[in-house]
């Protein structure tokens, strides 16, 4: 009887030691803080098919945009989740249903998603008009492109109240298309890399016709908070595009390429990082030197890198869009700012993501002593040191 107690008391103690090493060895791949701030290596990717539902979208001879753009989407988000570790993709549909346009950026930015991808099919009066574009966020530069928006932004028309959900604003007509020129552009500059990463893929990859990138006022990728894109795959009203956008193999060919921008993209992000699977790296880097902030020698610390400058700038807030606690980092000739200073690596990640808005550029680095580290290096050197 006793012997039974015993080892029914080792069991459960063997137990609690489980859960104690899962809970505090094991490290996170994904924050669970209530703000829904992610592991820098952990990213969410939005895939919106463009209409759907009660929406045919635009109409070839023998097909619909919504069920060319839906095929596409299902693909592409299919290849990116194989292919692209820690990545979970999220559809706006994933079948035949309705969903206002307003509702489709919401579910980016609830999200907290890293990139939305809107995937359309084109539409042209002329059945000769051939090619591939992609769009960014921003105030339609010729007719041509204001068309487009317009064409897109229509399926609005068909939503109960749309003048009262849209603010008065009207797709049909250019003077609603001014507010669109006054959109923040926090986000252009990774929205026009991630356009043009998409073009070369569609070009070199796949041999569509390149029509470049643009960018128009479409209400789905305004007031998203975060990269967005709207891709035109080809026109549906061309024969031979109609029928390479509705095949197998079209289909395919359009996924992978758009998962192979967006793969691009983000290695592109950790490349600047520092973060590389290489080993042997070198982090010589004897002629740095730090100054505005106090670091102890020999312990590892993140921060935030803002931005870097040829000429020194004078450390205050007004001189950094506000921010405080800025580290200015003398190294290879160039002047680099950073801001706070943290012993956990997850604690800069969620810093840089409540600065994304100002420095949308901005990403962690890892300072030991006077020198900057490679991060995967430093965060290897933190883990030696936490199991010591």
């Amino acid at each position: 009887m006793s012997t039974g107690i015993k080892n029914g008391k080792d069991h459960t103690v063997n137990i609690y030691i489980a859960i104690l090493f899962f809970l505090f060895i094991i490290p996170p791949t994904i924050s669970s803080s209530a703000n829904g701030i992610k592991n820098e290596k952990y990213r969410v990717i939005v895939i919106d098919a463009g209409h759907g539902g009660k929406d045919p979208g635009a109409l070839g001879s023998r097909s619909r945009e919504k069920d060319v753009t839906l095929a596409i989407a299902l693909k592409t988000g299919e290849y990116i989740q194989q292919n692209i570790k820690n990545v979970t993709v999220i559809y706006t549909r994933k079948d035949d249903s309705t969903v206002d346009l307003r509702d489709r950026p919401k579910i980016a930015n609830k999200a907290n998603a890293d990139l939305f991808i809107s995937i359309h099919a084109n539409w042209a009066s002329s059945k000769n008009v051939k090619g591939a574009e992609t769009y960014i966020m921003g105030h339609a530069k010729d007719q041509a492109n204001l068309e487009v928006a317009m064409n897109e932004n229509a399926v609005m028309l068909r939503e109960d109240d749309y003048s009262t959900k849209y603010e008065g604003f009207d797709p049909k007509s250019s003077e609603s298309y001014i507010m669109f020129s006054l959109t923040q552009k926090v986000f252009q500059e990774q929205s026009t890399d991630l356009a043009t990463k998409i073009q070369k893929q569609f070009r070199e990859r796949v041999n569509r016709n390149d029509r470049d990138v643009k960018q128009a006022g479409f209400w789905v990728l305004y007031n998203t908070k975060m990269p967005s894109v709207l891709v035109e795959t080809g026109f549906i009203t061309n024969p031979d595009e109609e029928q390479y956008l509705n095949s197998k193999d079209g289909q395919d060919y359009l996924a992978s390429s758009i998962f192979r921008a967006c793969r691009d993209y983000l290695n592109e992000i950790d490349s600047k990082s520092g973060i590389s699977w290489e080993k042997n790296q070198d982090s010589d880097q004897k002629n740095d030197t730090l100054t505005g902030t106090s670091l102890q020698t020999g312990e590892i610390s993140f921060m935030v890198q803002v931005t870097t400058s040829v000429s020194k700038t004078e450390i205050k807030p007004e001189n950094f869009k506000g921010l405080s606690e800025i580290t200015e980092i003398y190294t290879q000739n160039r002047f680099k700012y950073a801001a706070g200073n943290f012993p956990d690596y997850y604690e800069a990640v969620n810093y840089r993501k409540k600065i994304d808005t100002i420095y949308p550029d901005a990403f962690v680095i890892a300072v030991k002593g006077n020198k900057i580290l490679p991060l995967q290096q430093a965060l290897e050197q933190k883990r030696k040191t936490q199991k010591n």
